[in-house]
């Protein structure tokens, strides 16, 4: 095992690729392991804030991509065990950033929805292109098919021919919708050939340029796709979901207004218990003698009632110039109907409302059995 490891990895020169290889896998599984406990409410991890800011692990992942790939520019040819050390570093900052690929693509926090799934995929296409390398297998040809020997610096007129197939072949099966059999064909030629005979899927762009919905090729489409892609795609997203965890059943929309409403919820307790505190300590300093609380209370009342004195005057005054305005109507007023109503208010005006009579006391009778 030793001996394999120095003869396909040591003495390949492919040794700062398997530190990147193994860098970036730990890295992602820690990551997952971390994000989940996390997500599991487990007392002693958080997440990275500043204040109100939530600081995403794709940040810490730039960084070290920076800081990986400079060194391995800036350290000179032949210390292996700086590019090695570099290429681990890159290889932890690319596993932060692919993990978190899909809130760049959507720029939004889509981590634990079902769009999140696309950094999954877009690790597990790094790990398997990064393993075909380790392998031995060059994208595009292999790697005594190169350059040509009498000219150097000069591509062999059939090295040519054989990448622009290659080229050719890969865009037709990308186009299919064949996404992993158009990276795997890249290292794999004969891929790209099977890739590029079959049928399309069913809603890729060569579907919908090239095939009716009505033609025989769409509907062998739609049964390959049910019978073998379906249960293809439910192993991954099994594998995915063990790997990585489930998603949210909730979408994000409905999510963000329910932390919207817990916030404010939590906000209107706040000043509720804000508000109690305050009035509690009113309270203690008024019971311990008149004080500031006390004279701004005296003071609301006082205003309380002026304002109620204020109203009752403007509703009076109000009283006395409808009053006023009534009888200037009816004194101008012509015909007997009025002169009556002039009569009998001038008739209320001199005479006072009359006192009630007194009544004469009356005697009371003894009762029955009673002494007279």
């Amino acid at each position: 095992m030793i001996e394999m490891f120095d003869e396909r990895i040591v003495d390949a020169g492919r040794l700062p690729l398997f530190g990147f290889f193994v860098a970036f896998m730990v890295t992602f599984v820690l990551t997952r392991v971390n994000v989940r406990l996390i997500r599991s409410n487990v007392r002693w991890l958080r997440n990275v804030t500043a204040g109100d800011v939530h600081i995403h692990h794709v940040v810490f992942g730039v960084v070290l991509m920076l800081i990986g790939g400079v060194a391995s520019l800036a350290i000179p040819d032949g210390h292996v065990r700086y590019s090695l050390a570099a290429a681990v570093v890159f290889g932890m900052g690319s596993a932060l950033v692919l993990d978190e690929f899909a809130l760049i693509l959507h720029l939004s926090d889509v981590y634990w929805t079902e769009k999140g799934r696309t950094s999954v995929d877009a690790v597990f296409v790094a790990i398997a292109v990064t393993g075909l390398l380790l392998l031995g297998l060059h994208p595009l040809g292999y790697e005594n098919f190169g350059l040509d020997s009498g000219s150097p610096g000069s591509l062999s007129p059939l090295y040519a021919a054989f990448l622009v197939v290659n080229l050719v072949l890969a865009v037709i099966t990308l186009l299919k919708g064949k996404i992993w059999t158009g990276l795997i064909g890249l290292f794999v030629p004969a891929l790209l050939i099977i890739g590029a005979i079959r049928v399309a899927r069913p809603g890729s762009p060569w579907s919908r340029w090239r095939y009716d919905e009505t033609s025989r090729r769409y509907q062998r489409a739609v049964r390959r796709e049910l019978t073998y892609r379906r249960p293809l795609i439910r192993a991954k997203i099994w594998v995915q979901e063990f790997i990585a965890g489930r998603h949210d059943l909730i979408p994000p929309e409905l999510m963000q207004r329910r932390a919207e409403a817990a916030e404010r919820a939590r906000r209107r307790r706040l000043a509720r218990a804000q508000r109690r505190a305050a009035a509690r300590a009113m309270r203690r300093q008024n019971a311990r003698g008149p004080g500031a609380w006390a004279q701004r209370r005296a003071e609301r009342k006082a205003e309380r009632r002026a304002e109620r004195r204020a109203e009752r005057a403007v509703r009076r005054a109000e009283r006395r110039a409808v009053a006023r305005a009534r009888r200037a109507a009816l004194a101008r007023a012509p015909g007997p109907t009025a002169a009556r109503m002039r009569a009998r208010t001038a008739t209320r005006r001199r005479t006072p409302y009359p006192e009630p009579e007194e009544e004469p006391p009356t005697e009371e009778k003894p009762r029955a059995g009673t002494p007279g």
